[in-house]
């Protein structure tokens, strides 16, 4: 039997947290007006937040687009292969090896996440919950009722923070300091430095950061609290505004992608370098791979390179070398001082795994 009412009489948590703690199976469906959303549930645990398939409008689509993870020309191919075949995203995803099992669950969590953020400030409209219409896909996440509801919550009231910390989406951003090296630092935070130039506002920073919107003011938070960046001025609305490319970037001839590569390591690198001199620091004493800004974007650079290889070529390369060769990048950019670059192609060229690990 289906349990359904008025978001006045009961709210989306409430009624997520009673369906959890029953561990009901079914989908949870949600209208506002013109806004329209479902939570699909398994066991009492969230397991999706989409409709199967792949609309225009698929929250899942949304994000990795929103995130910058998808390029035009990515979606642009699968909506053509979904049309004809009509299978799930997720499954198109994984299967046209767009992302790996491992990323692919880790962006369901974030935009589930996201999703739930909106839904849990609803306070007027319907829902209804019926126990026979089930998820019809093997789930790739089994997310706790309780510790979903939890973090949504606290990302509300984080939020309400930022707002006010970032109530001018005009005031300009630039850098203060950068981070310590051993400082933690995602590889999107490392990132979000290459946009923070003085130039740019707060609004286009977001919207170039390869992050949804809570987690990119959520970057800049923490970037303002430690004091690695800082409000330098504002432009006015309607003023000139200089070009932020995002992320994820359409295919281009590879001698123009060799000079942008390596334009983007060698600023990092510059300022990078400056840290660790001014540290007192040397290469042999790197951190970890993933907390060194410029071997984050070392990483980055060799990845997006490798991924234009695969399209233009249909096969990984067989070495970083023939990168070399080919001259898709310099020499420079497949080697790093203190680092071993450990690259191996699998299936047949269309698998790869690329580390880089401390030279001690």
């Amino acid at each position: 039997m289906a349990l359904q009412g008025n978001l006045r009489d009961f709210s989306a948590s409430e009624i997520l947290q009673l369906v959890g703690s029953q561990k009901k199976s079914g989908c949870l469906t949600l209208e506002w007006g013109s806004e329209r959303a479902v939570v699909w549930v398994h066991e009492g645990r969230i397991v999706s937040t989409r409709q199967p398939g792949m609309a225009k409008d698929d929250p899942l689509l949304v994000f990795l687009r929103q995130s910058h993870r998808l390029s035009d020309e990515q979606y642009r191919g699968l909506a053509t292969i979904q049309r004809e075949s009509g299978r799930d995203l997720e499954d198109l995803l994984l299967n046209g090896r767009y992302l790996d099992s491992r990323e692919l669950t880790m962006f369901v969590e974030r935009q589930i996440l996201d999703d739930l953020m909106r839904l849990v400030r609803w306070d007027n409209g319907s829902y209804r919950f019926d126990p026979n219409t089930k998820w019809p896909h093997t789930p790739l996440v089994l997310l706790s009722m309780e510790g979903v509801m939890i973090e949504a919550a606290r990302r509300v009231d984080e939020q309400k923070r930022y707002v006010g910390v970032f109530k001018d989406p005009h005031q300009l951003l630039g850098v203060r300091d950068l981070p310590d090296p051993d400082e933690p630092l995602s590889e999107e935070e490392a990132e979000i430095f290459g946009i923070i130039d003085g130039l740019h506002t707060v609004a286009e920073v977001v919207a170039a950061a390869p992050l949804s919107e809570y987690e990119a003011y959520e970057a800049l938070q923490r970037m303002l609290d430690s004091n690695w960046i800082e409000f330098v001025g504002r432009r006015e609305p309607g003023g000139p505004t200089p070009v932020v490319e995002p992320a994820v970037k359409a295919s281009r001839p590879r001698n123009v992608l060799a000079g942008e590569i390596a334009i983007a390591v060698l600023v990092v690198a510059a300022l990078a370098g400056l840290r660790l001199v001014s540290a007192g620091l040397h290469l042999e004493g790197r951190v970890a791979p993933e907390h060194d800004v410029f071997a984050a974007a070392q990483v980055r650079d060799l990845r997006y390179a490798l991924d234009l290889y695969r399209r233009e070529r249909g096969a990984y390369p067989r070495r970083l070398d023939d990168l070399v060769e080919d001259r898709w990048v310099a020499r420079d950019q497949v080697t790093l001082e203190g680092y071993a670059v450990a690259y191996r192609v699998g299936n047949g060229g269309q698998d790869y795994r690329l580390e880089l690990k401390p030279d001690r």
